[in-house]
């Protein structure tokens, strides 16, 4: 695969030949100087981040209708055991949070509410894991790409200072483009962060919501057959 090519128009050659210089992306890129290696690393990272989530995000944010009446069904019996069973056979958020009410099934419902309600806070924290990090390197990211600029102005600024002849065109506007790649860079790794970011906050949001839903599913389910419980009992009597 070829690499993006961008042609500088050599100045020096324009009225001989008008010949022009070709540079790889990945030469201009080295060109930003050592605040390029942390802009780097936070790209790095940012891919990491984005590309974990959405992985998290797609396989334990599923609630299938299906399973759910299932597990209803099962409440609704009675059956505790196996209730846990179709809870250890999934890796969904919502089945975690299930087999932690589930387990005081015949305690009052207050006792199953707040079980669930600290299972579903343990899970929503670890579906934001990392979003953090991409909205730290959101801001991050251009502040050293800002960074970078400054000092290759500085650099470029120190080399015509030091210059003991006429200082040419090409001098200065290679000094300035070579520091602006810094600035790029930064806000392409920030833009890229902040939009995962953004993304994956709504995605986790609305899963969050569906959680909450069946979990108040769950919950309803355990007051039906509490219900029904105490009026067999007192039938009996």
């Amino acid at each position: 695969m070829c690499l993006l090519q961008i042609e500088i128009i050599n100045t020096s050659l324009l009225p001989a030949v008008g010949s022009s210089e070709t540079i790889s992306l990945l030469d201009l890129l080295l060109k930003g100087g050592w605040v390029m290696l942390p802009i780097l690393l936070l790209s790095i990272l940012t891919a990491y981040a984005i590309i974990e989530r959405l992985i998290v995000l797609q396989r334990s944010t599923k609630i299938p209708q299906r399973w759910m009446d299932a597990v209803k069904t099962k409440i609704l019996e009675g059956d505790v055991q196996g209730v846990k069973i179709l809870c250890a056979q999934k890796q969904y958020a919502i089945a975690r949070i299930i087999k932690a009410g589930i387990k005081k099934l015949y305690e009052p419902t207050k006792n199953i509410a707040h079980a669930v309600e600290n299972a579903a806070q343990i899970e929503v924290y670890k579906l934001e894991k990392n979003l953090a990090l991409l909205g730290t390197i959101s801001g991050a990211a251009p502040m050293l790409g800002f960074l970078g600029t400054v000092v290759g102005m500085i650099q470029a600024f120190m080399a015509m200072a030091q210059e003991t002849n006429q200082i040419s065109p090409k001098l200065l506007s290679g000094g300035i483009y070579e520091a602006m790649i810094t600035t790029a860079a930064g806000l392409v790794v920030g833009i890229v962060a902040n939009l995962g970011y953004n993304y994956l906050l709504t995605r986790i949001q609305k899963t969050t919501h569906r959680i909450e839903h069946a979990a108040s599913q769950f919950i309803e389910s355990v007051g039906i057959y509490s219900e029904s419980k105490q009026h067999k009992k007192a039938s009996e009597a």
